[in-house]
């Protein structure tokens, strides 16, 4: 079986925008109730409540004078709201995120249907009181839904992401080209698929509406908190964030479907973002590449495709490894772009060397895993791979080793 999701564009009318409202603020509260009872029970007995015990609560709640607006809400969307519940505090004992936050009624509000919903002429039938909702599907909603998740930005639209289930075998390719790929700020990334070596410049998205950016907020922070003007305001510059996170979205999703189009493997460095982002020098201009997005996105498409994502252990030298004799050198700053190879003298562009060593490395750890399942081993040339999988990590990636690799 396999799962696709697609995200729509919804536009309900203003009744259905009032019962919108009301459900996400269910939805709201209940999550911020469940989430307050389970930490108190767990400080009084070291436990915490499952998802029977928390739906246990609701009956007694839709039936208290204060709390009996919960009756008014689809039964479902709250038991999806415990199900997410339980499912991040899993992922937090996991060690997969962190501790569930309290949920606040500004910013962007959600909630899921978890079955019942149907396409209807091109709309979306919701369950209960809502019904059919005005859709703009713009392509064909393949196998069963799942569930569906209806959300609103912060400036004010709606969307519907539908999770759908379709039969059929992952797909497995062992043709195309193997990439390395070296992310940066100046160049965004430097591909190399081991005969040329591509360079995609950094759009900097934050840099062309820093200036529109800063004007609005501006006029936001003299707005009276509280007021009409405010929240009317807000809704300005939460569409020039959307603005930004819509371009970023579109370079990342293009480039990354460049690259997984004609690859049976692509190959990254395990980077390490939270500490990356410590450095108040650098951290605006890292987080506003999309690094992590990125790779997200590539692992997706590769699965789909059934090829391979290969990330490789964020401490290999990378930059310091000649790629032609294996030498390396002691330090490199970051300021030195391009550099001569004391042993062989072969010059480097320090980001296109880099590529090519991450490609080399990549091929390796395809050639340990082929031998590890049994497979022939591949030649010494790097082709061609069989890429069976969705992704495959270094070890190691934690923590620093107190060498680098030995020089040749």
């Amino acid at each position: 079986m396999l799962h696709k999701a697609i995200q729509v564009r919804v536009y309900p009318t203003q009744e259905q925008q009032t019962q919108l409202a009301q459900a996400f603020g269910c939805s709201r509260w209940w999550w911020n109730y469940a989430l307050n009872k389970s930490i108190e029970v767990y400080k009084e007995t070291g436990k915490g409540l499952g998802r029977s015990a928390l739906n246990a609560l609701l009956p007694e709640l839709k039936k208290a004078e204060n709390t009996c607006w919960l009756a008014d809400c689809y039964s479902q969307i709250l038991q999806a709201t415990t199900l997410n519940l339980t499912t991040a505090y899993k992922n937090f004992f996991e060690g997969r995120a962190r501790f569930p936050k309290f949920k606040s009624k500004h910013g962007k509000q959600f909630i899921q249907y978890p079955q019942n919903v149907k396409i209807v002429d091109g709309n979306v039938k919701l369950p209960g009181s809502i019904g059919i909702v005005k859709a703009k599907i713009h392509r064909q909603v393949e196998g069963k839904i799942k569930t569906v998740t209806v959300s609103k930005t912060p400036s004010g639209k709606y969307f519907a992401s539908i999770l759908t289930e379709v039969e059929g075998d992952t797909p497995t390719t062992s043709e195309g080209k193997i990439y390395g790929v070296d992310l940066g700020l100046k160049h965004f990334a430097v591909v190399t698929d081991g005969e040329k070596v591509s360079k995609y410049d950094n759009p900097k998205h934050i840099a062309k509406h820093e200036k529109n950016l800063k004007r609005k907020q501006q006029k936001l922070a003299r707005k009276q908190k509280g007021s009409k003007t405010r929240k009317k305001y807000r809704k300005v510059v939460a569409k020039v964030y959307e603005r930004v996170s819509n371009s970023r979205q579109d370079f990342l999703q293009k480039l990354s479907y460049r690259l997984v189009s004609d690859s049976q493997a692509v190959i990254v460095e395990n980077l390490h973002l939270k500490g990356m982002v410590r450095n108040r020098n650098l951290a605006k201009a890292i987080s506003d590449c999309g690094w992590g997005t990125f790779t997200n996105f590539l692992a997706s498409k590769l699965e789909r495709k059934g090829a391979k994502l290969v990330e490789i252990d964020r401490w290999f030298p990378s930059s310091k490894l000649c790629s032609h004799c294996f030498y390396q050198i002691g330090e490199m700053p970051l300021d030195v772009r391009k550099w001569n190879c004391p042993h062989c003298g072969t010059h480097h562009d320090r980001d296109g060397n880099a590529a090519i060593n991450i490609r080399a490395e990549g091929i390796r750890l395809l050639k340990v895993n082929q031998c590890v399942a049994g497979v022939p081993p591949v030649e010494a040339t790097g082709e061609p791979v069989r890429a069976e999988g969705s992704a495959v990590s270094a070890v190691g990636g934690e923590v620093r080793p107190k060498m680098g690799r030995k020089s040749h």
